[in-house]
């Protein structure tokens, strides 16, 4: 469906600055602190950081082409799978009883880490598919993450009374955000939704899965900790998919957020699923 510039527009900046507000209540939940924790436990944050850019992207380009997914709708795929761990993952390690401290340094420094591995990655893995402008794509990203997140951490670091004020409301407000930007795109791809059938919806569904279970079983293995790897599968399997919208919209058009809208569905359905099956393993064991 075509839509009129102005809305088109519109659009575009909703999807932007909702983002943007969303980071800033990240931004908000951050001190100093919370960067602090990557040097008592660097193994834990380097394995799991590590995992989040390379599990999640390559699977990404893999389904793309297994799937033989439409050129924009592959690249909207990739994109989302080189973004980072997405803040609801620190709520779904808090439900799931993982290390929530480690979650929530992990969701920072991937995050910080996304102004740089972001556009890389896509670039070199969207690289053949079409012309990747990976310049933009970095200012993109720092315009949407870098800038409201330090914003939110000056906020909470000098006005930290203030912010406590606001913090009840950040998550709800970010809740309602992403219902909207999801339902918008939706509503604005429904007809290339229909037409990819249920490839696309595999396709994401196995990324998420693929981040999860392999996320899990590799950092415990590595790393010989049950909670760790809990926590360390929730952040690989969970995408911060706004970003992927809001960087596919600017960069790629319309047709690339829609990987990123089904992915924030998705996400949050596996992570669900994932405290369910570990809730129940924990009560069985105690």
């Amino acid at each position: 469906m075509l839509y009129p510039p102005a809305l088109t527009w519109f659009h575009g900046q909703m999807i932007t600055y909702g983002l943007g507000v969303i980071m800033l209540g990240m931004g908000l939940t951050l001190t100093a602190a919370d960067f602090k924790r990557i040097l008592i436990y660097p193994k834990w944050i380097l394995v799991g950081v590590a995992l989040q850019y390379t599990v999640m992207p390559f699977a990404g380009l893999a389904l793309a082409n297994l799937f033989e997914l439409p050129k924009m709708m592959a690249v909207g795929m990739i994109l989302v799978a080189s973004c980072p761990g997405g803040t609801a993952s620190n709520v779904v390690a808090f439900i799931a009883k993982a290390n929530v401290a480690l979650s929530v340094s992990m969701t920072a420094i991937s995050t910080l880490l996304a102004i740089i591995m972001t556009p890389l990655l896509t670039d070199y893995l969207v690289g053949s598919r079409l012309d990747v402008d990976a310049w933009q794509l970095f200012l993109g990203t720092v315009k949407v993450v870098l800038v409201p997140i330090l914003l939110g951490v000056s906020l909470n670091t000098f006005f930290h009374k203030t912010t406590e004020k606001l913090l009840p409301v950040a998550p709800p407000v970010a809740v309602i955000i992403i219902a909207l930007i999801v339902g918008s795109i939706i509503g604005q791809g429904r007809a290339e939704i229909l037409a990819s059938g249920f490839n696309l919806f595999v396709a994401i569904g196995l990324l998420h899965l693929i981040g999860f279970v392999l996320g899990y079983l590799i950092s415990l293995y590595l790393l010989k900790d049950q909670q760790v790897a809990r926590t360390i599968s929730i952040e690989v399997g969970m995408q911060n998919s706004g970003l992927g919208v809001v960087l596919a919209k600017q960069n790629f058009g319309q047709m690339a957020t829609i990987p990123g809208a089904i992915s924030a569905l998705t996400h949050c359905v596996l992570g669900s699923i994932a405290v369910y099956l570990w809730n129940r393993k924990y009560k069985s064991d105690n």
